[in-house]
């Protein structure tokens, strides 16, 4: 059994070789040739998988290790009765502790009271439902907005685009499609944004074109809202960089880039290919994951200020703000490949999960919502 696989999928040397010869490719690179005498290949969002790429190949099984499945040509596949799965749900909590990091940031840099805001989830699947959890944690008024699943499940709380724009923050969690009831490449336009206003908020960690670049920069620059994080862009990995500039926090597409997301991927990638081509074989990534590690909150603050001590602690955003700002140091002709290095070296952060939070006795009234976002809490009595 030949396996083609995305070098930089984290584990496919631990994992994959236990199920036949496996060779790696680079995202970008990857040519019909290599793929040619090949029984699975297993990509993520950077490589487009279609009827150039495939076409006389022996491939049978395609495995995407990301959520997202816009880089696919499904209606190919089916056609040609090639078996396709993806990795939905994997790094679903890792976003949203992303969302956490970007909202506890910005309550400082804007004077935000989060329990006086409130936030609309524009799509409710996987990464939205835990957004909404985390959201509710941290106070904030919750809206949820997803149509199919309203139709799906003859459930009003699932309200239409047009009712929630009213919300102070915005954020999306849809895939990208452009067709059917509810297409969602640019979304947001610039029709949507001349209803926004400057007191309006947006997230982007779906994909780069739910939001027409653009029309964005326009209203940023003009000042018709209060800002933007943007995890993804138009036109990746050669993105606008006179938008990042607009943007409150930019981040080169590693919104879900945790150690516990791309293990998971990995392994579903790994049971998927035991599942199809009916494999027993096995993988143990237990010892992959990180020991625990203790934080302590830094003595004085309260509330959110004590909440985003601990959270930058575990993940620090603007440490990845500030690496995608860099390229900017660049010839324009190497920033895209300047990107694309950001995203193939990230070094995977371990999830809230993996840190234990010592707080000092003026802060255990908050030990419930560090618990409720994940972390691990021990009430030390220090001082």
């Amino acid at each position: 059994m030949i396996i083609v696989v995305d070098e930089a999928i984290p584990y496919w040397d631990e994992a994959f070789p236990r199920l036949g010869e496996v060779r790696p490719f680079s995202g970008r690179k990857l040519r019909p040739a290599d793929v040619k005498d090949a029984n699975a290949l297993v990509v993520r969002s950077i490589t487009r998988v279609d009827a150039s790429l495939l076409e006389g190949s022996s491939v049978r099984f395609v495995g995407s290790a990301t959520i997202g499945m816009d880089h696919m040509d499904v209606e190919y596949l089916k056609a040609r009765g090639v078996y396709f799965t993806n990795a939905a749900g994997c790094n679903a909590n890792a976003v949203a502790e992303y969302i956490v990091a970007a909202l506890l940031v910005m309550a400082k840099r804007k004077g935000w009271n989060l329990r006086s805001k409130s936030i609309a989830i524009i799509g409710v699947g996987n990464v939205g439902s835990r957004v909404e959890k985390k959201a509710r944690i941290l106070g904030i008024r919750v809206l949820l907005c997803d149509p199919p699943l309203r139709e799906a499940r003859s459930d009003p709380r699932y309200l239409f685009l047009d009712d929630v724009l009213d919300a102070d923050i915005l954020t999306f969690h849809v895939p990208l499609t452009s067709d059917g009831p509810y297409p969602t490449y640019h979304m947001v336009d610039k029709n949507v944004l001349e209803r926004l206003s400057p007191k309006q908020f947006l997230i982007n960690t779906a994909r780069g074109p739910v939001f027409n670049g653009r029309d964005l920069k326009e209203s940023l620059r003009a000042g018709r809202l209060e800002g933007a994080v943007l995890d993804v862009w138009e036109g990746e990995p050669d993105i606008d960089l006179s938008l990042l500039d607009l943007a409150e926090i930019g981040t080169p597409h590693i919104a879900g880039y945790s150690i516990d997301g791309k293990i998971r991927a990995t392994e579903m990638m790994f049971e998927g290919i035991c599942r199809y081509f009916q494999l027993q074989a096995s993988w143990d990534s237990s010892s992959l994951y990180p020991a625990a590690s203790a934080i302590r909150s830094e003595a004085g603050l309260k509330g959110d200020d004590a909440l985003r001590s601990v959270v930058l602690q575990a993940y620090n955003i603007l440490r990845d703000d500030g690496n995608l700002r860099a390229l900017h140091s660049l010839p324009e002709d190497r920033a895209g490949a300047g990107f694309d290095r950001l995203r193939n070296e990230y070094p995977l952060r371990p999830e809230f999960r993996h840190f234990v939070v010592d707080l000092p006795k003026d802060q255990t009234g908050i030990g419930g919502i560090i618990g409720g976002l994940g972390f691990q809490v021990s009430n030390g009595g220090g001082e």
